[in-house]
């Protein structure tokens, strides 16, 4: 069994309308074409982002795309003429996962890691758009079987709205959710009101998944400088890793894990090599911190480092040589392919087996750690 840890699947252009509350209707995301033919996600009438079709292990076309708008040209390919029917179909997708060389997979959207932080100025609109992606994710659990694993799109703004969906999605099926690895309104995640949310988790057999995605920033907004049409800004792609770090610190020293000993978290698409010098980072400043203010921040009954172990799991690229990392700090790692993005690959298999890391071996990188934050 091989379950990938990290595909997409592309939302058709009105997911969002045919699938939101009427009463929201005027909030629904949409992708339409400009007079040029480039195809844009919308929200009321603004550009959140370019819409294009990305084709795995070709990051280059993403940017030639995006410098052609920028000189006036026309589009390369029409938007709905180059969307292969796997990118967004789920039947096509399970169908595709043979060719891919895996069992099944884990599939977040596409268009999802684009708008939760320009959406965030109004929380109806927001949870209006990701109340429409949960109800179609419902409907992909429904109907994939155990090929494909829809991951829902959450906000922990509003607790009563967020066990509302956990009820829905619980229901459905659905056992994965993205959230933000932020402060909410304020509030660190292991602020203890947040405690009701984190045993919602738990009680419905949903785990949170933080994934690269444009969401709130953790980095002082001085700090970035990129020029508004940039897709990725530079200081998040060399700082990847760093929310969902921060996250999971938060998470262990201030006790929610140990106060959720069943709450689990997914690390996903923000690299995996940071790790073990994290968790030695995160030991030594615990002992060190400990010492010289003369008491522990928190009362924990193990080591900081031992709650990651026992909750945590992080994506790990073949590039990243998932085998050397498990050496050095346990196995936490899961296999992805990121597939049909550009930065991703339609080959993940023969790229882990030149890492030194095939099916079979010894260990959870290709199904078992996957299926822990799966509930099984």
């Amino acid at each position: 069994m091989i379950i990938d840890s990290d595909q997409h699947l592309y939302e058709s252009r009105t997911l969002w309308s045919d699938y939101c509350d009427p009463t929201h209707a005027e909030e629904a995301l949409r992708i339409e074409d400009d007079d040029r033919g480039f195809a844009w996600l919308t929200w009321r009438g603004g550009r959140v982002q370019m819409a294009d079709v990305q084709l795995p292990g070709d990051p280059v076309a993403v940017g030639r795309h995006r410098r052609r708008w920028r000189e006036g040209l026309g589009p390369e390919y029409r938007y709905d003429e180059a969307l292969p029917d796997d990118y967004w179909e789920p039947g096509a997708r399970a169908a595709k996962l043979a060719e891919l060389g895996v069992d099944q997979a884990v599939v977040f959207p596409n268009f999802g890691l684009l708008w939760e932080r320009p959406l965030s100025v109004s929380v109806p609109a927001l949870t209006a758009n990701m109340t429409a992606w949960n109800r179609w994710c419902g409907e992909v659990a429904a109907t994939a079987g155990d090929a494909l694993h829809p991951v829902a799109h959450l906000s922990l703004r509003q607790p009563e709205w967020l066990e509302a969906e956990l009820d829905r999605l619980a229901s459905a099926g659905v056992r994965l959710a993205m959230i933000a690895p932020a402060p909410v309104d304020g509030r660190p995640l292991s602020h203890p009101e947040h405690d009701r949310i984190w045993a919602s988790f738990v009680a419905h057999g949903v785990t949170p998944v933080f994934h690269v995605a444009d969401q709130p920033r953790v980095i002082d907004e001085a700090l970035y400088t990129d020029p508004a049409d940039s897709f990725v800004p530079v200081l998040e792609s060399v700082f990847l890793w760093t929310p969902a770090a921060l996250a999971v610190t938060d998470l262990i020293v201030n006790g929610a894990f140990e106060r959720h000993p069943e709450l689990r978290i997914g690390i996903v698409e923000l690299s995996s090599i940071w790790v073990p010098q994290y968790l030695l980072m995160l030991d030594g400043a615990w002992d060190f911190t400990t010492t010289v203010n003369g008491k522990p921040l928190t009362e924990l009954r193990r080591r900081p480092s031992e709650y990651f172990r026992r909750q945590v799991r992080v994506s790990s690229f073949s590039y990243e040589q998932p085998a050397a990392l498990t050496a050095q700090s346990d196995d936490l790692y899961m296999c992805c392919s990121d597939y049909p993005h550009g930065e991703g690959t339609a080959t993940p298999i023969a790229d882990y087996a030149r890492a030194g890391c095939e099916p079979g071996q010894p260990g959870g990188l290709f199904a078992d750690n996957v299926a822990t934050l799966l509930g099984r």
